[in-house]
C-alpha cells in the first residue's frame, strides 16, 4: 500500500499512522468512492457547493441567525487567513476546536481544513485534565475556543499552545480578526489520504484513543450511509443534538447536509420540548439524535411538533423495538437506526423505510461488509452471538496507539459490540463486549470515572459499570468502598458526584452510587467488573 505525496509540511500525522500491515482492509466497491489523488473535503463540500448552487443558498441556521453558503465560505476563508497569516499555521499542523454547535465552530472547522490543517474536535464540557491529555496526544499548534469555554482550556497544561477565542468582545477575537481579512484564500491541495481530522473516543482503559481520518473518509460517509440510506434532498433542513465533536454529529449536521446543498439548524442545547419546538419553528425535515431524546419527546407530549419531519436517525446506543414502535404509532415516522464508531467515522449498518426491522440495527450500508465472528475471527453461524466485524472505505487508524491491534484483526475492524446476524442478513445488537458504558448516546469509560472517584479523600476503592436504565439505555453506576468513619449516606453520594463533575466532563458522573464494604476481585486482585455488571442488572429489575 502506498500513500499519495502529502501536502502537509508538518508530517506529525503521517509519521504516527499505524504500519500498513496493521491497517484494516479498505474497500471501494462503489464508483462514487473513487476519489482523485488530490482532494480537500472542505473544497468539495463548500467551494464546490457555492459554484454549483450559488452563494445565496441558505446553509446554517440558529434560533437567531442565518448564514448562506456564500457567507460560510467567506468566513471559512477568513478563518484560514487568520490561522495562516496571524498564527503561522502550516499544512499538517493540528488545531484544537472547542465549543458548542454554532456557525463559528463550523466556519473554523472548514477554515482549518482549507488551510491544510488537521481539525481536532473536542467536547466543550471537558475539564482541564482531560484537555491536557488530548493535547499531549495530538500536539495542536492552536486552539480555537468559544469565549464561554475558555476557563478549563486556559487551566490545562498545554505548553506552547496558542489560544484564539471566538464570539467574545475582546480585540483579538477571531470574529474581529476576520473582519479585516479579504476572504480570498486558495484552498491547500491536500492529498485524498492526508489526515483531515483527529477524533477522540474513550478507551476502556480510561486513556482516550485518537482516530485519524483522511479527506476522502469525510466524503466516503456521505457517499455511503447518507447517499444510499438517508437519501437527503436539497430542500431538507437538518438538525440534531449530537455535538460536532462526535463524528455522528459532524456527519449528520455538517457533512451530509452540505454534501447535497441542504441547510442545517445548529442547536447549542435544548430540552426535548425545546428541540421539538425548534423542529416545528424552522421547518426541520431531518433529525439526528439518540433513542433517549425520542423517548423524552414522547414523554413530554411534544410529538405533534414533529409533523414536518420526513427522516429521523438514531445512533449512539441501541434503539429498542418498543421505542421504535411507539414513535411510529405516534408520528407515522420510521426511525432509521444505525451503528457507527468513531474509528469508522460514521454509520456502517443501518436500514430505512420498508427495509427496517424494528429492534434490528439493520444491514450493512452499501460500500461496507459486516460479519459476526468468534474471538479467533472465524464466522459464527447465523443466530449465534459473536463479535461484530466490519470493513469498507473507512477504518481504524489510531494515532500511535498499541490498541490498533485489538481493534483491527485480520483486516477487519472489530468494534467491541456483540451482535447476532439472522438468516435474512439483519444484525441484532446484544451488548457491548468491553467496559464501555453507552448512556444517552455518550460513550463513557468506567475506568475513567473510577480514576476521578478514587481521587476523593473519602473513597478507598470503587468500581464503575453501566446499569440498565429505561430512559438512558444505561446509566453510570459506581460501587464505592469508603474509608472508615465516612457516612455512607446521600450527602456523601452527592459530594462524590459533584467531585466527579468537577474532575471530568459532567455527563460522565455516576448517576447512581451504591456503598459497599468490598468489591469483587480475582485471586490476583483484579476488579471483576463482570460481577458488578450482574449486580447492576439485578438491582435494575
Amino acid at each position: 500500500m502506498e500513500l499519495s505525496p502529502s501536502a502537509h509540511a508538518d508530517p506529525f500525522c503521517r509519521d504516527r499512522l499505524p504500519p500498513f500491515h496493521l491497517w484494516p482492509e479498505l474497500r471501494f466497491d462503489l464508483p462514487e468512492l473513487h476519489y482523485p489523488d488530490r482532494l480537500n473535503c472542505a473544497q468539495r463540500l463548500l467551494d464546490d457547493a457555492v459554484e454549483r448552487w450559488g452563494a445565496d443558498r441558505l446553509c446554517l441556521l440558529t434560533p437567531s441567525e442565518k448564514w448562506t453558503y456564500g457567507e460560510l465560505l467567506r468566513r471559512a476563508n477568513q478563518v484560514a487567513q487568520v490561522l495562516t497569516e496571524d498564527f503561522g499555521l502550516h499544512p499538517g499542523n493540528r488545531v484544537l476546536l472547542r465549543g458548542p454547535n454554532n456557525p463559528w465552530l463550523v466556519a473554523t472547522w472548514f477554515g482549518v481544513l482549507k488551510a491544510g490543517g488537521v481539525a481536532v474536535t473536542t467536547m466543550p464540557l471537558l475539564r482541564a485534565a482531560e484537555i491536557t491529555e488530548l493535547h499531549d496526544i495530538s500536539r495542536p499548534a492552536v486552539a480555537v475556543c468559544d469565549h464561554r469555554y475558555l476557563d478549563e482550556l486556559t487551566s490545562a497544561d498545554t505548553p506552547g499552545l496558542a489560544v484564539l477565542a471566538y464570539g467574545g468582545p475582546e480585540e483579538g477575537d477571531l470574529s474581529r480578526r476576520c473582519v479585516v481579512k479579504s476572504g480570498d484564500f486558495s484552498t491547500v491541495a491536500t492529498a485524498a489520504d492526508d489526515v483531515a481530522l483527529i477524533a477522540f473516543t474513550s478507551g476502556t482503559t480510561g486513556r482516550p484513543k485518537a482516530t485519524m481520518h483522511f479527506h476522502r473518509d469525510v466524503l466516503a460517509n456521505a457517499d455511503t450511509f447518507s447517499r444510499h440510506v438517508l437519501k437527503p434532498r436539497q430542500d431538507d433542513v437538518f438538525t440534531g443534538t449530537p455535538p460536532l465533536a462526535f463524528t455522528f454529529g459532524l456527519g449528520g449536521l455538517v457533512v451530509f447536509p452540505l454534501h447535497v446543498g441542504a441547510a442545517t439548524l445548529l442547536i447549542e442545547q435544548a430540552t426535548p420540548q425545546r428541540l421539538a419546538d425548534l423542529v416545528a419553528e424552522h421547518g426541520v425535515t431531518v433529525l439526528f439524535t439518540a433513542p433517549t431524546a425520542y423517548r423524552a419527546i414522547m414523554a413530554a407530549g411534544a410529538v405533534d411538533r414533529l409533523a414536518g419531519l420526513r427522516r429521523c436517525v438514531s445512533a449512539g446506543e441501541a434503539l429498542p423495538a418498543a421505542v421504535w414502535e411507539e414513535f411510529h404509532a405516534a408520528t407515522g415516522l420510521r426511525i432509521i437506526d444505525g451503528i457507527g464508531a468513531t474509528e469508522m467515522l460514521h454509520v456502517f449498518i443501518s436500514a430505512a423505510d420498508e427495509d427496517i426491522r424494528p429492534g434490528s440495527t439493520g444491514i450493512p450500508v452499501p460500500g461496507y461488509r459486516a460479519a459476526v465472528v468468534d474471538e479467533e475471527g472465524r464466522p459464527v453461524p447465523d443466530g449465534q452471538p459473536g463479535l461484530l466485524a466490519v470493513t469498507g472505505p473507512t477504518g481504524c487508524r489510531y494515532l500511535s496507539d498499541p490498541r490498533q491491534t485489538t481493534y483491527v484483526r485480520d483486516g477487519w475492524n472489530v468494534t467491541g459490540d456483540t451482535y447476532i446476524r439472522d438468516a435474512e442478513g439483519y444484525f441484532w445488537y446484544v451488548a457491548r463486549s468491553d467496559d464501555m458504558i453507552v448512556s444517552s448516546g455518550y460513550n463513557i469509560a468506567g475506568p475513567e470515572v473510577e480514576k476521578a472517584l478514587v481521587a476523593h479523600p473519602h473513597v478507598a476503592e470503587c468500581g464503575v459499570v453501566g446499569a440498565p436504565d429505561e430512559q438512558r439505555g444505561m446509566l453510570v453506576k459506581a460501587y464505592v468502598v469508603l474509608h472508615a468513619g465516612i457516612a455512607a449516606d446521600e450527602v456523601t453520594a452527592k459530594e462524590l458526584q459533584n467531585h466527579v463533575k468537577q474532575a471530568i466532563a459532567p455527563y460522565k458522573y455516576p448517576r447512581a452510587i451504591e456503598f459497599v464494604t468490598e468489591l469483587p476481585r480475582t485471586s490476583n486482585g483484579k476488579l471483576q467488573r463482570g460481577e458488578l455488571r450482574k449486580l447492576a442488572r439485578g438491582s435494575a429489575r
